[in-house]
């Protein structure tokens, strides 16, 4: 099943923008520390509701866009735009290398520009539909990142836009990669982003309870496979990654994190929230990855869970790897970045992209935090000590999402 005669798709360059840092160091150290990015939320008066704590992205933007351009933007692709530039410059490439149309975008956001909606929905109730502001739509829909990206950087090659939820980022990337694989781009920009930090977003998700209610240790509310989880911690940010064809990244002596080996998506055509007993349609996609890889289970080193620090969640997931992996599942190394950064929805599987990248180069996993109450169901390796210094060849990274889709990155170190 594996796919012969393709090119090769390897990462040069890294653009995460995250509750814990922005840029590739920054998040790499802060991974490497256990650090925590929540904390009481700043951005509106949360008196109403139940959870009360996110994963805010405390860095200015104003290098990436300027006061006049963000009034224009919603703060998603104000993110996305940040993230963009930074793996460009992180990967050496020239705006003139860059331009026409051998480059690709490929970004997608869960929910869109939801703060925008939300003033103009209050705009509309207090004075009317003709107070509705004119960049509303433009501000507002879930391609503008993708759009303004592109237009950037004048990429006119394969675009468009991935918009499923919290598999959004990794599906983004693994659309992109197919394009080189193909031979229709040389480069692509990849990615997600996601700021849903409003009364909205976080009321709808509270309401529903899928927040943790943690609210007096902000710090210890993500805690993915632990036995005291009590619901996820609600995230912004972005990331973008350049993916470049293998040949001319080396020709030109690019800094190569890692390469693209397999991708797989799934649909779990089971409920709208509730993920598939057993992970069954996350099986099919973590199967998928690995057979369009050619790789056996046995190869792969490390996973970087979906793990949001929900019930359902945490122990499906774990159920499915060992229906994947057979023995071979209490081998692995398992950790969760959402115990940090929270959960950035259609941005999580970008970052985590960009933490199994950094993990593979430099030999580093990074750690589930706050894991001091393992829940006795969940007997897996899931690195709660700590960084851990150990090399792999192979490493898996998951999303799973509302509306039951699933998609699975295989990445190998180069």
């Amino acid at each position: 099943m594996t796919m012969t005669g393709l090119k090769r798709v390897v990462i040069t360059g890294l653009g995460p923008v995250t509750p814990i840092g922005t840029g590739a160091q920054a998040f790499a150290e802060a991974q490497r520390a256990g650090k925590s990015g929540i904390g009481p939320i700043t951005r509106f008066d949360t008196a109403d509701v139940a959870s009360k704590i996110a994963g805010e992205v405390a860095d200015d933007l104003a290098e990436f866009v300027d006061a006049r351009e963000a009034r224009k933007l919603d703060r998603y692709v104000q993110l996305a735009l940040a993230a963009a530039e930074l793996a460009v410059r992180d990967s050496g490439l020239s705006e003139e290398e860059l331009r026409g149309e051998r480059t690709g975008t490929v970004l997608g956001s869960g929910i869109g520009g939801v703060k925008t909606f939300e003033d103009q929905a209050r705009l509309l109730a207090e004075r009317g539909p003709g107070r509705i502001s004119p960049m509303f739509i433009p501000m507002m829909i879930a391609n503008m990142s993708t759009g303004h990206v592109a237009m950037r950087y004048g990429a006119t090659g394969p675009s468009s836009t991935v918009v499923t939820a919290c598999a959004t980022g990794t599906g983004a990337i693994g659309d992109a990669a197919r394009y080189i694989q193909l031979g229709l781009a040389d480069v692509m920009l990849a990615g997600g982003s996601e700021a849903a930090i409003t009364p909205i977003a976080v009321g709808g998700f509270s309401n529903m309870k899928a927040l943790s209610t943690r609210n007096d240790a902000p710090q210890e509310a993500s805690r993915p496979f632990s036995a005291s989880r009590d619901g996820f911690v609600l995230g912004e940010g972005a990331g973008v990654v350049v993916l470049e064809e293998y040949e001319q990244a080396k020709a030109r002596g690019a800094t190569i994190y890692a390469e693209i080996v397999g991708y797989g998506t799934s649909a779990d055509a089971h409920h709208i929230t509730l993920p598939a007993p057993e992970g069954r349609g996350a099986q099919v996609a973590m199967r998928m990855a690995l057979a369009t890889a050619g790789v056996n289970p046995e190869q792969v080193g490390y996973i970087n869970a979906h793990g949001t620090s929900t019930h359902f969640n945490d122990l499906h997931e774990t159920q499915g790897i060992k229906h994947v992996f057979g023995a071979h599942a209490h081998d692995l190394a398992i950790s969760s970045t959402k115990s940090m950064t929270g959960h950035l929805l259609g941005a999580a599987g970008a970052i985590e992209a960009i933490a199994v990248a950094q993990a593979l180069r430099d030999g580093v996993l990074p750690p589930t935090i706050n894991l001091t109450d393992p829940d006795p169901v969940l007997d897996l390796d899931y690195i709660p000590e700590g960084a851990r210094e150990q090399q792999v060849e192979y490493a898996l990274s998951n999303s799973f999402a509302f509306g039951g889709q699933n998609a699975a990155l295989l990445f190998r170190r180069v």
